[in-house]
């Protein structure tokens, strides 16, 4: 237009802009900005909005290797162009949670980013919508309940070493129970295992799992020796329900054992503070209510040796004695005789110088001594002989394998006890018999 009213046409490739405006100044009297100069004057009518808070949905969510994340917040009817640049994206506690869809709370200033002459919000920091709240809530439910003892470490009931039923509430839908299932059937394959179907978020989803944890309580026809209540992970709000107040009592006045195994192993909820034992995830939790049956085996297998080994070590140390007491007691008359014969000699040395007449006398003084000598001797030896017979029936007594010589045998049951009553039994049960000679494992049929 103004190239048709007679000025000079320098809009052209290579002409500088600044004559253009230097004419149109003078013609016209009006101020032209420069492209940068207009993108400073709108950063600087936006110097009232460097500390503004935006609440949105995120959307285009990217995070470049730089470490920088782009993105757009947007409600129903606008949207604007985010930066969040990685060191505020690096301090935010929420970042992990921050994608497409999720609902945010972001503080920051709004500048103008003069490469593209547009507008964007410069995010400081963000969180996710509502989560301060629900924190507050979470720290006023816990502060209280925990006044009144639902928390208390003293009232924490220990878990089964080895539970037949196992009960759970969680979702039928998810992996969570499956998970379970695998590790339960990789430890110990022959449990009982109920589940408790339930929602594990939104509407109705806390009445519903404190309503598994009561049934399962109610129940006298199915009693389960413990108790899983959980699901897998999730944001704070998706967890929340196992923040309920009548979630946490029901886990709190359960009189099974709990174990809460809610999300991942950094999340924490109320349920986990109320029950007995809190695992980081389902499986774990699966993990610590049933041992390793293959260990458990040789572990019994391992103590079953030792308890027949027992009987045997007793038999070895009373032969031991036995022969002990035999050599002693050989070694007692073989010193009783030399000392006989010595004292024997030593006085028939003395009567050797003695008058001729007395010879005779001392002959049959020594006869006379010889004959005494023989039969304190042989009392001595019928003495020793009685207490070594004695010795050698009590040994005889003790050894726990003559009455299986004689066709007695001896019945455990699997726990490796002495079965001494029929009452004892049950159809089913497993049984190992000692004989006189080698064992027998057998199974009560009635």
């Amino acid at each position: 237009a103004e190239c048709e009213r007679g000025l000079p046409c320098h809009l052209k490739s290579g002409r500088p802009f600044g004559r253009i405006r230097h004419v149109l100044a003078e013609k016209e009297n009006i101020k032209i900005y420069a492209v940068s100069e207009l993108t400073d004057t709108i950063r600087a009518l936006l110097k009232p909005l460097e500390k503004i808070y935006v609440e949105g949905e995120i959307s285009g969510w990217k995070v470049y290797p730089s470490g920088h994340a782009y993105f757009t917040v947007k409600d129903e009817s606008a949207q604007i162009s985010c930066v969040m640049f990685a060191s505020a994206l690096q301090r935010c506690k929420s970042a992990p949670r921050l994608k497409d869809g999720a609902k945010v709370c972001l503080y920051g200033r709004v500048d103008v980013y003069a490469a593209r002459g547009s507008c964007q919000l410069i995010v400081l920091a963000a969180k996710i919508a509502g989560e301060g709240d629900l924190m507050a809530r979470f720290m006023e439910l816990k502060e209280r309940l925990a006044a009144e003892g639902l928390f208390d470490p003293a009232k924490k009931k220990p878990l089964p070493f080895l539970p037949h039923r196992i009960g759970i509430v969680t979702s039928p839908a998810g992996a969570v129970i499956h998970d379970m299932c695998n590790v339960f059937s990789r430890r110990f394959p022959n449990l009982e295992i109920r589940l408790y179907p339930v929602k594990v978020q939104g509407p109705g989803a806390k009445e519903e799992i404190a309503e598994g944890v009561e049934f399962f309580n109610r129940c006298r026809d199915w009693r389960a020796d413990v108790l899983i209540v959980g699901r897998g992970g999730g944001s704070f709000e998706d967890l929340w329900a196992f923040n309920e107040e009548c979630v946490v009592r029901a886990v709190a006045a359960s009189s099974i054992p709990v174990v809460s195994a809610v999300g991942h192993e950094s999340d924490f909820t109320l349920c986990d503070y109320a029950a007995d034992v809190r695992a980081g995830t389902p499986s774990i939790a699966a993990e610590l209510t049933v041992p390793d049956k293959v260990k458990l085996v040789a572990k019994v297998n391992e103590l079953a040796g030792r308890l027949r080994r027992s009987p045997e070590h007793v038999f070895e140390i009373r032969s031991q004695q036995t022969d002990h007491l035999s050599l002693r007691l050989a070694a007692a008359l073989k010193s009783a005789a030399a000392n006989a014969e010595a004292r024997a000699a030593r006085a028939a040395q003395r009567l050797a110088p003695a008058l001729k007449d007395a010879v005779t006398q001392s002959e049959k003084r020594l006869a006379a001594a010889d004959r005494a000598l023989l039969p304190r001797i042989e009392a001595k030896v019928s003495q020793l002989a009685i207490k070594l017979s004695a010795a050698a029936a009590k040994l005889e007594l003790l050894d726990p394998g003559n009455p299986l010589k004689r066709g007695y045998s001896l019945t455990m049951n699997a726990e490796g006890r002495i079965v001494r009553s029929a009452d004892e039994l049950a159809p089913g049960d497993l049984l190992l018999t000692r004989l006189g000679k080698g064992e027998a494992k057998s199974r009560v049929e009635g």
